[in-house]
């Protein structure tokens, strides 16, 4: 039984994922993990004729992956060909007017609910199987009130590189996707309200969720590691890739003030 599992299902990137693999490849099943239920729901008759599994669970809850690792563990000849770890928020704003319950549930979701996905459903993957870890664009830099969230980016954007040379050899692809603001997901509206003081007042030539998802798909097919998938991420990545980080933090900072 080919599988896909997405998280953060129920609503923007990932959403966006479930009806492309859906449209685009021959799944017996979608596994479809959020905390939202009836978003859940409402995609799954959708997406309908393609059998979809929901699981209504917070990913920053370590007890839900024993949980998902025995359903998987319970499924005979169950081959997962794609998994995409799209669950994940941020945070703008001062570091301290931030609460901390905020900052280790960004870290706890961003990094390690992805790590530990992976590993739950590497056992289950071969040859042909690809894995798609959503990073930003944050990841290729220290972004001063976005401290947190770039750091957990850098992180899953380290992480990712470093799983696809091991897993090369056995034909399992992994790919970084590193895209600019998106402008019709829930991120931009979550992510403002911890910034008290309109530290981020404009988000210029943003991308969508559609243009993101279908061309990270494109990379992934194509087995390219980091895809930017808009021209501001691709320019940034370049940039990024120059200059050193102190004079990249003083460019963030006339970013903010003509945004």
């Amino acid at each position: 039984m080919n599988i896909a599992i997405i998280t953060g299902a129920s609503s923007g990137l990932g959403r966006e994922y479930a009806h492309l693999l859906a449209a685009e490849e021959t799944l017996d099943e979608l596994w479809l993990i959020a905390r939202r239920r009836d978003l859940l729901e409402s995609l799954a008759q959708e997406l309908s004729p393609v059998p979809c599994r929901i699981f209504s669970c917070d990913l920053t809850q370590e007890t839900v992956f024993p949980a998902l690792q025995q359903q998987l563990a319970q499924s005979a000849g169950l081959e997962v060909r794609w998994l995409i770890n799209a669950a994940g928020f941020g945070r703008i704003g001062i570091s301290s007017d931030i609460n901390l319950t905020d900052l280790s549930r960004m870290i706890d979701l961003n990094c390690r609910a992805a790590m530990s996905m992976t590993q739950l459903t590497l056992p289950f993957m071969s040859a042909g199987s690809h894995i798609l870890q959503i990073c930003s664009c944050a990841a290729f830099q220290p972004i001063p009130y976005l401290a947190v969230y770039a750091a957990t980016k850098s992180f899953l954007l380290s992480y990712s590189r470093a799983l696809s040379a091991e897993l090369r050899p056995q034909g399992i692809g992994v790919t970084a996707v590193c895209p600019y603001w998106i402008r019709d997901t829930e991120f931009i509206s979550q992510a403002i309200r911890t910034d008290k003081t309109g530290l981020f007042h404009g988000f210029p030539f943003t991308c969508t969720k559609h243009e993101t998802a279908l061309r990270s798909l494109r990379a992934a097919r194509s087995h390219i590691e980091v895809c930017t998938p808009d021209l501001v991420s691709f320019l940034h990545r370049i940039l990024t890739s120059i200059l050193p980080h102190g004079m990249l933090v003083h460019l963030s900072k006339i970013y903010r003030y003509f945004a």
